[in-house]
């Protein structure tokens, strides 16, 4: 079922994105105040010299779309939005919405490496006990 991203680069995602969002001075909104979809540039403005953050920037945008599509599918799934037995419609919709903006948007997503690492066990998969 999730043939566009290893299940390991996922968990590695998860990883850098839950140390990023566990730092002290990172603050996500519930709701973003501006729901424009540069709310997540200006969540994330302060921490361009964070290297948390360019860690886990840079491991998302150096993704292949197809693979960036795949991690917010996952995200979704995690959330609720879709059911995991609806793996192609949540991907299709992420592949069909996707921007160039994606690590933005996983990065300022409140709980999203929860989301990615519940998606991940609903699809048999455990960041914690490998493959």
């Amino acid at each position: 079922m999730l043939e566009q991203l290893n299940p390991d680069l996922a968990c590695r995602i998860v990883e850098c994105v839950r140390e990023f969002q566990a730092k002290e001075d990172v603050v996500l909104p519930d709701r973003p105040d501006n729901p424009s979809d540069d709310w997540a540039l200006q969540v994330l403005a302060d921490h361009a010299d964070d290297l948390t953050y360019s860690e886990a920037k840079c491991t998302i945008d150096d993704l292949e779309r197809d693979q960036q599509a795949a991690l917010v599918a996952l995200m979704w799934i995690g959330r609720g939005d879709f059911d995991a037995t609806d793996w192609q419609g949540a991907y299709g919709e992420a592949v069909e919405r996707w921007t160039k903006r994606t690590a933005e948007y996983v990065l300022a997503t409140p709980l999203a490496p929860d989301y990615i690492d519940e998606a991940l066990a609903q699809m048999g998969y455990s960041c914690d006990e490998g493959y």
